[in-house]
């Protein structure tokens, strides 16, 4: 598991650091950790349904804020936990490009244990950054 949850860090909220040896790792191990807090195994999620996302920002950090807030999105608006099937992070033009595969289901109380709501990614704290060993980022989630 490449991520760890930080309960001293939020309170009221819901805190973790991820890391990988690539961006595109890190991304999805950020995704995995947020949709962790909201099933307690996201194991139990069958890939049923597809969603792609594309993503443009000129600060790496921004592009992984939107990712966790698009599996928020669609947690909420369409009803679906969603993971990464697919990901790739490039950089064009002075842009970070993201280009995501999400797939997932349809939220099934009787099948998935529902934890918390995440309501959305806050700024504080958050930070993804290269590091010698690779990437780290730090995550607080409003609940």
């Amino acid at each position: 598991m490449p991520y760890r949850y930080l309960p001293e860090i939020a309170i009221a909220d819901v805190a973790f650091e991820a890391w990988a040896d690539s961006m595109e790792e890190l991304f999805a191990a950020a995704a995995d950790a947020t949709m962790n807090v909201m099933v307690g195994d996201p194991g139990t999620i069958a890939w049923l349904k597809t969603r792609m996302i594309h993503a443009e920002e000129s600060e790496v950090d921004m592009l992984l804020l939107q990712l966790l807030q698009e599996l928020i999105f669609f947690k909420d608006a369409e009803r679906l936990l969603l993971r990464v099937k697919r990901l790739d992070v490039r950089q064009r033009g002075g842009l970070y490009v993201l280009e995501a595969e999400l797939g997932g289901e349809e939220i099934d109380p009787a099948r998935h244990d529902l934890v918390v709501d995440v309501k959305a990614v806050t700024l504080h704290r958050f930070r993804v950054e290269q590091t010698p060993s690779g990437w780290e980022a730090t995550v607080i989630l409003d609940i």
